[in-house]
C-alpha cells in the first residue's frame, strides 16, 4: 500500500498535537513525530508503520474522549491512504487555521473556472434565444443541459490546433454504446470505452457506417451468449447447485427461454406475499414468470411408475401448483400491477424449471420428457420442463443464430 507522508500531514499533525490534552495522545503523537522523522536523506518515512501509529492516536483519543482529535485523525489516515486530495487537504488545513486568509492557487482557479463556466452558458442560453425568441425558460435550460451533457466529450480540432469543438449528440450515443457494450459486449469498462469511441471521430464514424462492425457486435453476442450457456448447463449438473445458484446463472439471459421473449423486468415482487424467481416480458408486452426448483440436487424424482405409464410425481404437481397461484395472484392484482408498474398480467404464463434427467438415472430419459410433455398438452397456462431440456433448447436456437 502507497502510504503518502509528507510536509501537508506534518502541518495537519502538529495542529492535532496543539488540541490533543490528554498525555497519552500526545505521547502517541510523539510516536508519529518520530516515525516520520526517521526517513533517509531528509524525506519523511511513511508506510503501514505510519498507518498502525496513527491508528494508535485515534484510539487513545478516543478512550480519553477527545472526540475533536479522533476526527483530525481520521482526516490524517484519510489523506495518508488517498482518500481525500491533497488540494481539498490542504484547503481544509489552512482555512481552519485561517478563515480570513486570502484565496489560495487552488481557490483562484476554481473561482476562476466557474466564472468562466458560468459565462459560457450564460453566452449559449442567449445566443439560443437569439435563434428561437419563441423559447420559453424551461426550453432554454434543456438546450443548456443538453450541451452540457455533450461537453464531456469535447475533440481537438484537426483542422484548427489549440482549438476545441462539443458536438452535439455526443453523449446521446456514448449512452446508447455503453448499454450495447454492457447488454451484449464482455468489456471492462462499458463507459470508459464508449466514452473513448464517441471523442474519436473516425471510431464513431466506423461503428455507424461499416457494415462489418454489426457483424462484429453481432460475433460478440453469440460468444457472450455461449458462455452464459456454459455456465448455466455447468450449474444445472452440479449436484451441490440450489435454486439460488441456478438463478444467478440464468439472470439477464431472457433469450435462454425463446425468441418470444423481449426482455426481463426489474420488480421480481409483484403481488404482495409472493416473489417470482424471474419475471420475462413476452413480445407482446405479457408477463411470463418462471418458477426455479432445483436441479441435479432435486431431493425426489421427476416420474414414477403407475399403472403401466410414467407420471409426474409430486414433486412436479407441487411447482406447478405453486406456479398456478402466483397466476391467480396475478390476475387478483391486475389493473394495480398495470397501472404501477407498466406490466401486463392478463394473459400471464408460467414455466417450471426442475430436475434433470439424471437424478434418475434408472429412467430414459426419453420417458422422463414424454411424461412432462402429456402433463403440459394438459396445462393452459403453464409448462414444465427440465433443466437439460432447456440447455439444449437454447443450444439448438444458438447455433441456427449465428
Amino acid at each position: 500500500m502507497n502510504v503518502r507522508s509528507d510536509f501537508a500531514l506534518q502541518l495537519q499533525l502538529e495542529h492535532v498535537a496543539e488540541r490533543a490534552v490528554d498525555p497519552r495522545v500526545k505521547g502517541t503523537l510523539e510516536a508519529v513525530f518520530k516515525h516520520m522523522a526517521g526517513g533517509r536523506s531528509g524525506h519523511r518515512r511513511g508506510g503501514r508503520t505510519l498507518i498502525t501509529l496513527l491508528e494508535k492516536v485515534r484510539s487513545t483519543a478516543a478512550t480519553a474522549d477527545e472526540w475533536q482529535v479522533v476526527r483530525l485523525v481520521q482526516d490524517s489516515l484519510d489523506y495518508a491512504e488517498g482518500r481525500i486530495l491533497r488540494p481539498d487537504f490542504e484547503e481544509r488545513y489552512r482555512l481552519f487555521q485561517r478563515s480570513t486568509a486570502p484565496l489560495t492557487s487552488h481557490q483562484d482557479y476554481l473561482a476562476r473556472t466557474l466564472s468562466a463556466s458560468l459565462s459560457f452558458f450564460a453566452q449559449l442560453a442567449n445566443d439560443y434565444l437569439d435563434q428561437h425568441p419563441e423559447a420559453n425558460p424551461s426550453e432554454v435550460l434543456a438546450h443548456v443541459d443538453s450541451v452540457g451533457r455533450d461537453a464531456r466529450y469535447m475533440q481537438q480540432s484537426q483542422e484548427r490546433p489549440g482549438r476545441y469543438r462539443i458536438l452535439r449528440g455526443s453523449a446521446e450515443v456514448a449512452a446508447w454504446l455503453e448499454q450495447v457494450f454492457h447488454e451484449r459486449v464482455d468489456v471492462d469498462d462499458p463507459e470508459r470505452t464508449a466514452r473513448r469511441i464517441v471523442m474519436s471521430p473516425d471510431s464513431l464514424a466506423i461503428l455507424a457506417a461499416d457494415r462489418e462492425g454489426q457483424l462484429l457486435l453481432r460475433a460478440a453476442e453469440v460468444q457472450r451468449r455461449r458462455r452464459g450457456l456454459k455456465v448455466l448447463r455447468k450449474t444445472a449438473e452440479d449436484p451441490e447447485a440450489n435454486e439460488r445458484d441456478l438463478q444467478r446463472a440464468l439472470d439477464g439471459q431472457h433469450w435462454i427461454f425463446g425468441g418470444q421473449f423481449a426482455s426481463q423486468a426489474v420488480q421480481r415482487r409483484l403481488v404482495p406475499g409472493d416473489e417470482v424467481d424471474i419475471p420475462l416480458i413476452r413480445g407482446d408486452g405479457a408477463l411470463h414468470i418462471v418458477e426455479l426448483k432445483r436441479s441435479m440436487s432435486l431431493q425426489g424424482s421427476l416420474v414414477k411408475r403407475h399403472r403401466g405409464c410414467w407420471v409426474p410425481t409430486a414433486d412436479v404437481h407441487d411447482a406447478v401448483s405453486q406456479a398456478v397461484n402466483y397466476l391467480v395472484g396475478l390476475d387478483e392484482h391486475r389493473l394495480r400491477i398495470r397501472d404501477e408498474l407498466g406490466i401486463e398480467t392478463r394473459r400471464a404464463s408460467a414455466l417450471v424449471l426442475i430436475g434433470h434427467p439424471s437424478v434418475q438415472p434408472d429412467v430414459a430419459e426419453q420417458d422422463i420428457n414424454e411424461a412432462l410433455r402429456t402433463l403440459n398438452t394438459h396445462m393452459s397456462r403453464v409448462e414444465v420442463v427440465t433443466y437439460k431440456e432447456l440447455v439444449e433448447n437454447a443450444g439448438r436456437a444458438l447455433s441456427g443464430w449465428q
